[in-house]
């Protein structure tokens, strides 16, 4: 694993100016900060494609998909956007989308909010608090995805590392590489 630079937001509190995650080499990075991200994002979906065969609208759909959830993600706050690709014939990868969760969206207190999302949320996935390096994290978990909403210091917020993995699913070696990952999580002061 590779420590990841740091964010290049704003500062994150007055406690902590920004964070340090690792994640593995692997995992293709993109700046959601920065203007060139369609670029990157281009880059990746085309060299994962590339020397195979991809048939041009998996390609396609592929892009879309991660354009609109990287566009999605922006508008609620997402700064960084990893993917990995696992699938051999191009389809859609295991990501991490990286995200900062002003306060007042949500319960302040990670107990509140984990009982909101179990509300929320129903029965398709499972919520609970969990103490991290980092600090308390609001865990929710379904069967192809993780998010950890870990308490930014201060109790400013939230930084929310949301995992998604819709080809082998959150379990298994994947769910102890993304419980490494969000592990891993610590404050710049």
């Amino acid at each position: 694993m590779t420590e990841s630079s740091e964010s290049g937001a704003a500062p994150v509190t007055a406690g902590a100016r920004d964070y340090r995650l690792l994640v593995p080499r692997e995992w293709f990075r993109i700046d959601l900060t920065q203007d060139r991200w369609r670029r990157q994002l281009k880059t990746f979906v085309e060299k994962q494609a590339d020397g195979r065969q991809v048939p041009a609208e998996l390609t396609r759909n592929v892009w879309a998909t991660l354009r609109n959830t990287a566009e999605a993600g922006r508008a609620r706050g997402a700064m960084e956007f990893y993917l990995l690709t696992l699938s051999r014939n191009g389809g859609l990868p295991a990501s991490l989308l990286v995200s900062l969760m002003p306060p007042g969206e949500r319960p302040a207190d990670p107990e509140a909010f984990a009982a909101w999302i179990e509300v929320r949320e129903g029965a398709g996935r499972e919520a609970g608090v969990v103490d991290l390096p980092a600090g308390r994290a609001v865990r929710i978990a379904g069967s192809t995805s993780l998010d950890l909403h870990v308490v930014l210091p201060g109790g400013t917020g939230y930084l929310t590392l949301s995992f998604s993995a819709p080809v082998v699913g959150m379990s298994g070696p994947m769910l102890r590489l993304c419980e490494a990952i969000a592990s891993s999580l610590h404050w710049v002061v």
